[in-house]
């Protein structure tokens, strides 16, 4: 199956319930009028798309109607993609290239695929040639490190890891220094996902973004937030939450495949300022694509 053709496959259930929320108006009203807008920024809200979103899209699309005189919905059907498109791609910068070494900072809440998606991320930049090692600094669980370990061994990279209940700063220290040592290209760090505990995420994730900072000073450094798309408005409370604890530079949405509350993503790009950087839309090992706003848009509908 080519790249489009997953994507679209694995936004089945968000383009059905979107089509049939949002079409279904274009299908009721076929010419412009203030009762049409009225229901279509019903149905965005209903499709997930959140009120602030739909708000604004309609705000927007209000303004196109009158200044390029659309009064067919069928017309207006067009300029809605090319709106929504247009508001993802507003704060999405791309991330600039480098030869030496990368570091991926990789937070989020447990339970929202966290380790699978540093799995899934590990195995998509060595499938590009490129030499890639975990750092397990996820030690307030057991199981955090168990499960990267069998990533690791299933994707063939190395890993750098401590026990249970060691400071996550010096896994990333020496993850850092094997990196360089051993000319890595990229480092993707897990973190612990204990969002009930703010305060102390917050402090730990500045540790080890000291560190990274100071051992590897050249290095480009990303830090992207893993968000569950079945959960929708919830993963967009959880992208405001960890905002005000971290900087983030980009999402990683999980489950895409699995919900029709897919429309959640235009909310996250809009009302966050977050690009999505990546999304799973499967099962499968290399199940996680770069995120493209026009081609999400163009599967949706």
């Amino acid at each position: 199956m080519g790249f489009f053709d997953k994507l679209k496959e694995g936004l089945k259930k968000t383009k059905d319930s979107f089509n049939d929320k949002v079409d279904g108006v274009f299908k009721v009203f076929k010419r412009v009028d203030d009762e049409l807008f009225d229901e279509l920024e019903e149905a965005l809200i209903e499709a997930d798309v959140g009120v602030q979103t739909s708000m604004e899209i309609i705000e927007r699309l209000r303004e196109a109607a009158k200044k390029e005189r659309i009064t067919e919905s069928e017309e207006l059907s067009v300029k809605l993609r090319e709106i929504i498109a247009e508001l993802m791609e507003e704060n999405d910068e791309k991330t600039p290239e480098t030869n030496g070494l990368k570091i991926i900072l990789v937070i989020g809440v447990n339970g929202v695929g966290k380790t699978t998606s540093i799995g899934k991320l590990a195995n998509k930049f060595k499938s590009e040639g490129k030499k890639v090692m975990l750092a397990a600094a996820d030690t307030f669980r057991a199981a955090a490190i168990d499960q990267l370990m069998v990533w690791a061994d299933r994707c063939g990279v190395d890993i750098i890891k401590h026990e249970e209940g060691s400071d996550p700063a010096s896994v990333v220290f020496d993850a850092v220094s094997a990196a360089k040592a051993q000319g890595v290209d990229v480092l993707i760090v897990d973190t612990a996902g204990r969002l009930h505990n703010k305060k102390n995420l917050m402090e730990e994730l500045k540790k080890i973004l000291k560190v990274a900072d100071r051992e590897a000073p050249g290095a480009l450094k990303q830090t992207l937030l893993v968000l569950d798309a079945t959960t929708g408005q919830n993963a967009l409370s959880q992208a405001k939450l960890f905002g005000e604890i971290a900087e983030i530079d980009g999402i990683i949405l999980t489950k895409l495949d699995g919900t029709a509350k897919g429309g959640v993503v235009i909310a996250i790009c809009n009302e966050q300022r977050l690009p999505v950087k990546y999304i799973g839309v499967g099962e499968g090992i290399d199940d996680l694509q770069d995120f493209s706003a026009s081609d999400f848009v163009k599967a949706l509908f």
